[in-house]
């Protein structure tokens, strides 16, 4: 165990994932931009294809790296694990679209600080989901959801519940759905290659996204150029770099030193409504943004046991 943990935090490995961090909290601005000139299906279509096109190169590169160290590569070599594949990319990538897509749909009606830090909720309603399993949390995680609905009514309540945001609540719905989504990696994340887990949910994300977008209508060229630099970003450094430093990144880190940097993200977010789109929160805002984030950090926190 000692050695094991002599093995852990990493400080590059930590500023590996700090950056990734921020590339998925400045990506909360540019989904705000992106809003501007095209429908959520488009935007998440064109985004997850771009990302595809990504990580197959990360896919290859990371592949001769394994071949050259004589790792196994995780390449499905029968039918029975060319099926789990398919099954995991399926499963995984149907709430990620679910996810994506109604987060896009929201982001459009809040502001980008608000976006990030609901969707960061995802955080504490992963553990929570466990009630379902018969897996009851600690007395933190407790403490931690009631943090996250006072600072959620201080950041979406200005006066009252009359007065919430509808954008707020889709994103409420939205971070349930990252819950459920990162259940479903959770599940088929063990026993597969995680960036190939990563190609196949994303492949299923621009089917269904781009069936959405055919139904709905294509957008105009001249939105979708509009929303190119938004979409690009998205789709190369939140879908494709971050993701891969995250891959990197956990491998240095002990879990409960990863979970609270990640959960920068929100903070990230807000950094980037503010630089990138000139967005303010009031003194209220701010108050529930920073209860909402003690939340989240407390439910992180490692669960106290007796060790041998």
């Amino acid at each position: 165990m000692n050695d094991r943990a002599e093995k852990k935090n990493n400080p590059l490995s930590a500023l590996l994932l700090l950056i990734a961090a921020a590339l998925w909290g400045f990506t909360f601005a540019f989904q705000d931009m992106g809003a501007d000139h095209i429908d959520a299906s488009s935007f998440v279509a064109l985004r997850s294809w771009i990302a595809c096109i990504f990580l197959i190169f990360v896919i290859k590169i990371a592949d001769r790296q394994k071949i050259a160290k004589g790792l196994p590569t995780g390449r499905p070599e029968n039918r029975a694990m060319k099926k789990y594949y398919l099954l995991g990319g399926l499963i995984c990538g149907t709430a990620l679209f679910f996810a994506a897509f109604i987060q896009q749909v929201g982001i459009a009606y809040t502001s980008t600080a608000k976006a990030s830090f609901i969707t960061a909720l995802y955080v504490i309603f992963v553990p929570v989901t466990c009630v379902f399993r018969r897996q009851f949390p600690k007395a933190h995680v407790w403490v931690a959801v009631g943090l996250g609905v006072v600072g959620l009514y201080l950041l979406s309540f200005a006066n009252g519940p009359e007065s919430i945001n509808p954008g707020d609540l889709i994103m409420l719905i939205s971070a349930l759905m990252w819950a459920v989504q990162i259940l479903c990696v959770d599940y088929f994340g063990y026993s597969i290659d995680g960036i190939r887990l990563s190609f196949y949910q994303t492949l299923t994300q621009g089917i269904i996204s781009t069936i959405v977008m055919l139904f709905e209508g294509l957008p105009a060229m001249d939105n979708v150029v509009a929303a190119l630099p938004a979409i690009l970003f998205a789709g190369i450094f939140s879908s494709g770099i971050a993701f891969t430093l995250q891959i990197i990144a956990q491998g240095g880190l002990d879990p409960t030193a990863a979970s609270l940097i990640m959960c920068l993200e929100s903070v990230f977010g807000a950094i980037g409504g503010f630089f990138f789109q000139g967005q303010t929160l009031t003194s209220r805002e701010l108050a529930g943004c920073a209860i909402m984030f003690a939340g989240i950090v407390i439910s992180q926190l490692p669960n106290r046991s007796r060790t041998a």
